[in-house]
């Protein structure tokens, strides 16, 4: 069986994956530590562009030069509109920027959420529009790099609902479903959300390469 190295050291994510590709694709998925691959403090810069792709491109091409295997490897992040864009491709050191110290929150998670809700007080719901964005990068050392990229919708919420999904769910509402991220289902979450439709397209292209 194929193996798929997936660069994150985030348990959330890399389930996420795996169950998205688990129908797709005969690999044997596993993250980092399962490869062997201590972590090193160089993984905290690998994300220095303003672009999903060059933060993804970026760190794949870390992690496979370590592991020498097919890996793949997501940037993904919250693009509101009524923040300008923000946070994008800085949504998982949101409460940093903006003068938070998240040592001072449960998790990192909720120190973003406080931004995103102090930044949103007083806007209108019709104008808190925003989108998940994820861009996934295979790097396999025999192809070009594939970059697949994969987008949600949603309305953000300034009250919390839902106990599943993480980073910015339970705030994100998917507008078909009327719930937010952090309430649908998992099956429900891979097929709607933007990771779902980003590894759904990477696992087309595997398939349709020679």
């Amino acid at each position: 069986m194929t193996r798929l190295v997936v660069g994150t050291r985030s348990e959330h994510k890399l389930a996420e994956i795996r169950s998205i590709l688990a129908e797709r694709v005969d690999w044997e998925v596993i993250g980092l530590d399962a490869a062997g691959v201590e972590y090193d403090p160089v993984e905290e810069d690998l994300e220095p562009f303003d672009s999903f792709e060059e933060n993804a491109l970026s760190k794949a091409r870390h992690f496979h030069a370590k592991i020498g295997d097919r890996v793949v490897v997501d940037d993904s992040g919250l693009v509101v509109d009524a923040l300008g864009g923000a946070p994008g491709v800085r949504s998982k050191r949101f409460a940093v920027d903006e003068g938070l110290d998240p040592s001072n929150f449960p998790t990192v998670d909720e120190a973003n959420n406080r931004c995103l809700v102090q930044r949103l007080e007083g806007v209108p719901t019709a104008e808190r529009t925003a989108r998940y964005v994820c861009v996934a990068v295979l790097l396999d050392g025999q192809h070009e790099p594939l970059v697949v990229r994969g987008e949600a919708e949603g309305v953000v919420t300034l009250e919390p609902r839902g106990s599943g999904g993480f980073g910015y769910d339970p705030y994100i509402i998917d507008p078909e479903s009327g719930q937010t991220f952090a309430e649908l289902s998992p099956f429900e979450k891979d097929d709607r959300s933007h990771r779902g439709k980003a590894f759904r397209a990477l696992a087309e292209a595997v398939a349709g390469r020679p």
